[in-house]
């Protein structure tokens, strides 16, 4: 394995996101595939930051530093993935609730899912129900992910949901968010809930292989 992966893997840990550019585009120009510098550098050093946010050895000011540096590192994957019609392991729509301002954690999500080999269209934050539908009418993805981070925001996710179920849509729709609960999730129809941006990956892959 070429070094450099290690290194790359070691950037995204510590969040030096200049570095995590400068490999990148190192590896690509020494010829080794998006895919390569995906599997062997990036998703092993995402992998270690969620391990240690969820386990409480890396806080989430830090988690986010890691994400920017890999945010720096797929601005150079992400073109030649997509002009090489490389196929994407699904597709996912995400957003913020309607009244919710907050976007930390769905941001995190994204970055995570778009490592993960994932299409993420990210909806941003105040949804309205109807946007949601809008947006599976336009994009049919395979499944949709609901944050909210206030207790006043997340009751609007039964709403969406409802909608769904009225228009008989059948996607999986999965929440998340500081004050989401599985029971909560329970109560509503929810099709998933993840704590955090680790479980939010493996409810998907789980969600996928169904």
């Amino acid at each position: 394995m070429n070094p450099l992966l290690q290194t790359l893997a070691e950037t995204i840990i510590d969040g030096k996101h200049l570095d995590a550019d400068r490999i990148t585009m190192q590896l690509l120009e020494e010829g080794l595939t998006p895919m390569t510098i995906l599997d062997e550098g990036l998703l092993p050093g995402m992998g270690v930051v969620g391990r240690r946010f969820r386990d409480g050895e890396m806080f989430l000011p830090q988690v986010l530093v890691s994400a920017r540096a890999m945010k720096s590192a797929m601005k150079h994957l992400d073109p030649i993935l997509a002009a090489s019609n490389a196929e994407p392991k699904g597709t996912i729509l995400i957003g913020t609730v309607r009244g919710d301002v907050h976007d930390i954690g769905k941001n995190l999500v994204s970055v995570m899912l778009q490592g993960n080999g994932y299409k993420v269209i990210d909806m941003g934050i105040q949804n309205p129900a109807e946007k949601f539908l809008a947006m599976y009418e336009e994009h049919q993805p395979d499944i949709i992910g609901l944050s909210a981070l206030l207790t006043t925001t997340m009751m609007y996710m039964k709403t969406i949901i409802e909608l769904f179920k009225e228009k008989n849509i059948p996607v999986p729709i999965i929440i998340g968010g500081a004050p989401v609960t599985q029971k909560f999730a329970d109560e509503i129809g929810a099709n998933g809930y993840a704590r955090n941006a680790v479980d939010a990956v493996d409810l998907v892959h789980a969600i996928m292989k169904r």
